[in-house]
């Protein structure tokens, strides 16, 4: 495992509200948000979930964002496609 900070992650949809695809990065909550986002990801199905090298986290960013886009306009987008869109970003 590499010393590089790295950003955890997590694409979910919500299970209750509207039912959206929604993302949370884990390491960078602030302590007042921390329960409410962490308890938001917890009570929704997980899609996708890892960690994004920090050096690679706006670009990262941009692209979790396209890949909500689709989700809630209706696309069908499973795990591997996500895997492989977001790969250059990934830690190991």
């Amino acid at each position: 495992m590499s010393d590089e900070k790295r950003i955890m992650f997590e694409i979910y949809r919500e299970s209750v509200d509207d039912g959206r695809y929604r993302v949370v990065y884990f390491t960078e909550l602030g302590e007042h948000e921390r329960e409410t986002e962490i308890g938001n990801a917890l009570r929704g199905d997980n899609i996708f979930d890892g960690f994004i090298l920090s050096r690679e986290g706006a670009r990262a960013k941009r692209a979790v964002l396209g890949i909500l886009e689709r989700l809630n306009n209706g696309e069908a987008v499973d795990a591997s496609d996500l895997e492989r869109e977001l790969k250059p970003f990934l830690s190991t």
